[in-house]
């Protein structure tokens, strides 16, 4: 697949699906950090990030970000191309489509150029989940697009990527039913982290239950919610001997770096944050580059590992 951009066009062989990067992590004890800019001027940062540090990278957006951050899909995409074929990253690089519920819009950011997508069905039953998700495999492996699902429920203290802050922990026995019956690439578990900013409750990892889970399934697992989590718990789930977790979502984290430079809080919209003066640009996109150099390095321990 090729993808049009103003200048020409890009060929879509330096970016890849979520396959080999989480294969590769789950073997050398890592995780690929899946970072959400949620605005398409901080994607720059995010590839700058891996290139320096020579990790693996995943960029990733939400289907609830694309509503509350008012970014449309197809430009996020074309900014994405447009910043790998300027800095032509020799690092492996995916474009992922984070918690999405509709299926028109995973047809849409496939077709815009996504490498990987989420159906998260967590919020219905058991068979029902089960039998979105086969839907979403189907569609999206002829296309080579890998598909992460979700089994239990990931709490939330901010709303944005879930309607819910009921945690329901992903049953290890159930999980492995789910990835054979599903075929999907890479499974969301819920074992103790939320999304959001972690005030009263306090971030908590179910090793065990981690654990558990890879000794019955086969695929990359994915911790969600990995903003504040403390560091020396997300790399005791990386770098478990059972195969720990192989991607984690890093997002309110990113955002809250480039709204300390420009005084806001809460969240801006794609239009508000361009509106922005160029130093406040460049300081959030320094900013932002920071923060996720910090993470590849002493967080999820792919520093290294671009290679």
């Amino acid at each position: 697949m090729d993808i049009f951009l103003q200048g020409g066009i890009i060929n879509m062989k330096q970016v890849e699906n979520l396959t080999n990067l989480l294969e590769n992590a789950r073997k050398g004890k890592y995780a690929v950090g899946s970072f959400s800019p949620r605005y398409t001027k901080l994607i720059l940062p995010v590839v700058q990030a891996a290139v320096e540090t020579d990790s693996p990278v995943i960029v990733q957006l939400s289907e609830k970000e694309i509503i509350r951050h008012q970014v449309n899909v197809e430009a996020f995409a074309r900014e994405f191309y447009r910043v790998v074929e300027e800095l032509d990253p020799q690092v492996p690089i995916a474009l992922h489509l984070d918690h999405t519920k509709t299926f028109d819009v995973i047809r849409q950011a496939i077709d815009a150029g996504f490498t990987s997508v989420m159906i998260d069905a967590s919020e219905y039953e058991f068979e029902e989940n089960v039998r979105i998700t086969r839907q979403v495999v189907e569609y999206a492996k002829p296309r080579k697009v890998t598909v992460e699902a979700e089994l239990g429920k990931i709490g939330t203290t901010d709303f944005v990527e879930t309607d819910h802050d009921e945690e329901l922990f992903t049953v290890p026995e159930e999980a492995k039913e789910f990835c054979e019956r599903t075929g999907v690439d890479c499974l969301a578990v819920s074992v103790g982290t939320a999304h959001g900013i972690y005030t009263v409750r306090q971030p908590h990892v179910d090793y065990d239950r981690l654990e558990r889970i890879n000794s019955l399934t086969r695929v990359p697992l994915v911790l969600h919610g990995g903003s504040g989590v403390p560091s020396q718990m997300v790399r005791k789930a990386v770098q478990m001997e059972s195969g720990g977790v192989s991607k984690v979502n890093i997002a309110t984290d990113v955002e809250q770096a480039m709204l300390q430079v420009v005084g806001r809080e809460g969240h801006m919209t794609e239009a508000e944050l361009n509106s922005c003066t160029e130093e406040q640009i460049a300081q959030s996109r320094e900013a932002v580059k920071e923060l996720v150099k910090e993470k590849m390095c002493c967080y999820v321990m792919s520093a290294g590992h671009g290679k």
